[in-house]
């Protein structure tokens, strides 16, 4: 039974003040457009998951609430900037055949190339920029260099680049 792994890293959070608790920083306007567009993506492609494992920041909490409103995300400390070994241990301790992670860089973008046999043809894959979101299937459990990398997008591919308007 194939099992798929979604990794969404969260997106652009807002940086007006910068004393502000990293962890309580929230989304810009752009940020907010970016969760929606990889949201809908989501839906379009059929890409929703079973269970939704999201750090408990709250900028990741927000990527969660615009991007999969329909779920219910199951908030962890652990996955707040965790090591992409901390995330994979989260995740494989999952039964669930489809799972989402929301999280953060650089564990998230380490974990998704570490993750696949081949990594995808396009050029934002190794940096994993904001709301950049990697879809994975395994043929049998979650390990590494054991993804076939079904698909790859960055918010950019799905809202062009003008974002002068959404700063």
């Amino acid at each position: 039974m194939t099992k798929r792994l979604i990794l969404i890293r969260h997106a652009k959070s807002s940086w007006d003040d910068p004393y502000d608790d990293d962890h309580a920083r929230v989304l810009n306007k752009r940020g907010r457009a970016s969760a929606q567009a990889i949201g809908a993506w989501l839906v379009e492609k059929g890409y929703v998951p079973e269970v939704l494992l999201c750090s408990d920041a709250a900028r990741t909490q927000e990527t969660a609430a615009l991007a999969l409103p329909q779920m219910t995300p199951e908030l962890s400390h652990q996955l707040y900037h965790a090591a992409p070994d901390t995330v994979l241990e989260l995740v494989q301790k999952q039964t669930a055949q489809t799972v989402a992670v929301i999280g953060h860089n650089p564990g998230l973008g380490i974990l998704a190339n570490a993750l696949v046999k081949e990594a995808p043809e396009h050029r934002r894959f190794s940096d994993y920029p904001t709301c950049a979101t990697t879809v994975i299937d395994f043929a049998d459990a979650v390990a590494l260099r054991a993804g076939d990398c079904i698909d790859f997008i960055v918010p950019r591919d799905l809202i062009g680049t003008s974002t002068h308007d959404i700063e």
